[in-house]
This record gives structure tokens, sequence and C-alpha cells, in this order.
């Protein structure tokens, strides 16, 4: 993977779609997106299929299947996701199923950018899988791109950036390598929240989000996923929240004894952890309090609590890779000619034999 980093460094995008040897490049955003979407495609110019403004949060399956028939019938050889997670998720429901790169460029801390994780909702289930095809070729970081984000969103955003981390401190395959990359991408976080929150235009703050958003994106990448990544995958995709939004105190309230008590018998120092997930957890569910997030959440949430209870008690713990063979796969077409062999073909989807299993993904 390749990763640029700077203020305005958004200009390189055309000589990164050149590296990629990409043609004809789709822009991928949301709706709200679609004029910052369209100021790109025209600067690409030749390089452009134009834009797909319809992504929207956990990637539903009906929403893949019309992008990946919109990518075709635009001959896109690349994909670029302009946005946070929700864009980043359908870049990578396309190149699941025809192998065709992304371009990311973030413009929340989510973090998917960096990881081989994808995530599909069907009625209102969310399954998620690791495929090495879904990585993102390049990330451009443009600071300059987070300076319009919400208060209230990159509040939500970074501490769900910060889960990523904290999970990584305590996931079974964790190394120190992991942690020292998830303690400073804390730290990055921890610092640059509170001075987005108090000032929203701060470029230097905003900088440091997303540089911890990297690392903390990078740590989830690199290790298995626990307690908190389930619950809100699971609830995420049945109330239709926010990846950060349904449990970001209470996730990071577990993790941070999980994570010292690990660490601790590994022989490995973790005090600044300790000390800071918890009064970030504080500070940050205070802001979203005072904008509305954690509250609506809840409320949500809680008006079917046998329904969410059932649903995360059936949902495994191990994220559990889906079939490479998807329900609105085609057989290969010209338009994904350069895109690596189709795999294996199921038969039902997903197949009632599929088993948990952890797969671990190279850096």
């Amino acid at each position: 993977m390749r990763v640029l980093f700077g203020a305005g460094s958004l200009s390189q995008a055309g000589q990164e779609l050149e590296r990629l040897g990409a043609k004809r490049a789709l822009v991928l955003c949301t709706p709200n997106q679609a004029e910052d979407a369209t100021r790109l495609s025209d600067a690409l110019g030749p390089l452009s299929a134009g834009i797909y403004p319809g992504a929207v949060m956990h990637v539903p399956l009906e929403t893949a299947r019309a992008a990946v028939a919109h990518a075709q019938a635009v001959g896109a050889d690349c994909m670029i996701a302009l946005g946070g997670g929700s864009t980043t998720g359908l870049g990578k429901a396309i190149a699941l199923t025809s192998g065709l790169p992304i371009l990311a460029i973030p413009t929340t801390y989510a973090g998917s950018e960096m990881t081989p994780i994808y995530g599909l909702t069907d009625a209102g289930l969310k399954k998620t899988g690791r495929d090495p095809r879904v990585l993102p070729r390049t990330v451009i970081y443009d600071p300059a791109l987070t300076v319009g984000l919400p208060v209230s969103l990159s509040v939500t955003s970074g501490l769900n950036a910060i889960a990523h981390a904290a999970e990584g401190l305590y996931a079974q395959d964790a190394n120190p390598v992991t942690s020292l990359m998830a303690e400073e991408g804390i730290r990055a976080l921890a610092s640059g929240i509170p001075r987005v929150f108090a000032a929203p235009t701060d470029l230097d703050a905003r900088a440091d989000c997303l540089y911890g958003a990297w690392l903390c994106g990078s740590v989830l990448g690199s290790v298995g996923m626990a307690l908190h990544h389930k619950l809100c995958h699971t609830l995420g995709g049945s109330f239709n929240l926010p990846s950060g939004t349904g449990v970001q105190s209470q996730g990071l309230g577990l993790a941070s004894p999980i994570a010292q008590a690990t660490q601790c018998l590994a022989s490995t120092s973790v005090g600044s952890i300790s000390v800071m997930t918890r009064p970030l957890a504080q500070r940050i569910s205070a802001c979203g309090r005072s904008k509305g997030n954690s509250v609506q959440a809840r409320m949500t949430i809680s008006t079917s609590r046998p329904r969410r209870t059932r649903r995360c008690c059936r949902t495994p713990w191990p994220i559990t890779p889906w079939p490479r063979r998807m329900p609105w796969r085609g057989s290969a077409a010209p338009w994904a000619a350069r895109a690596s062999p189709p795999p294996p073909r199921f038969t039902t989807w997903p197949p009632a034999t599929a088993r948990p299993q952890r797969c671990a993904i190279s850096a």
C-alpha cells in the first residue's frame, strides 16, 4: 500500500491513478459529498469515469449490487473512494467481486481504508469478512478535506478509530509493533479530538486526528477484532447506527482494564493507555452527549432490547470471512479483465457450513 499525507495532497490523485495504470476511475461518495466528488472528477479529466453518489452506511446488499452494475456500465478500471467508512466500504464491495484497485481519500477518521475488512448488510443483518483484495492500493490523507466534517461526526469517528487501537492492545494476535502503533494512535487522537471539538477549523488538530486514524486503522487491519467491534457491527447493521456510536464509551471502559492486564502479563508497560483511555472515553462521551450522539443511539437500540440481544448473542465473536462467491456476482466480464481470477463459486451464500475463523493479513 502507498500512503500520501499532507495538506493539499489531493492534487496528486491524478498522478497516483497513473501509477496504478488506471484510465477510467469511478469516484464513489455519499449523496452529501456529490459536489466534492464532482470537483474531483472534473479535475481528473479523461481519467475519470464519473461519480457514483450512492454510498450509505453498512453497505446494504442492494446498494452493492447497483454499484457493481454501474461500475460495469461505465467500464471502470479503478475506484476512488472519497469519504468515510461508508464510501470505502462500498468500494470494497465492488473490489471484492471484481478485483479492481481502490484509491482511498478519507474525509473522516474511520480508518477503514487501512484494513482488509469488508461488510455487507442484508435484511438488517450485517456480515463481515477479510479479504486482501479489498485493501486499497493507495491512500491519500489530506487534512484540508476534513475541516468541513461536523464536530459531532468528528468526535464519533475519532472515538471509533480509538476503539480500533484499544482492541488491538488485547487482541489474541497482538504483537509489540502493533501495540506501539496503537499507543501512538491513541495519543494522537487523544490530543487531536478535544482540539477539533474546541476549534473545528484547526488544521493541525485535524492532521493529528488523521495521523491517529491511520495508525489505529493499521492496527485493526493487522490483528483480530473483539467485543467492541462485534457489537458495533451487529447493532449498527440492525439499527442503522454509525459504527462508533452504539457502545462508544462502554467499549473503551472495558478495553482499558483488559489491555492493562494483558500487557502487564506480557511484561510490557502500557500505563499510558490505562491512564489515557478512561479519561478520554469520559471526555469524548461528554462531547458526544452535548451533540446528541450517545443519547440518540441509546434511545434507538433500547426500543427493541430482546431483538438486539438475540442478534448480538448469535453473532460469532471472531469475524467470519464470507465466501468469496456473492449472490450478485456474475461471470467474469470484459470490464473486469484486469482483475484477478475469479474465486471459487459456492452454491449457497453464505454457506450453512461456514465456520468462524481468523485470517491473518500481512501488512
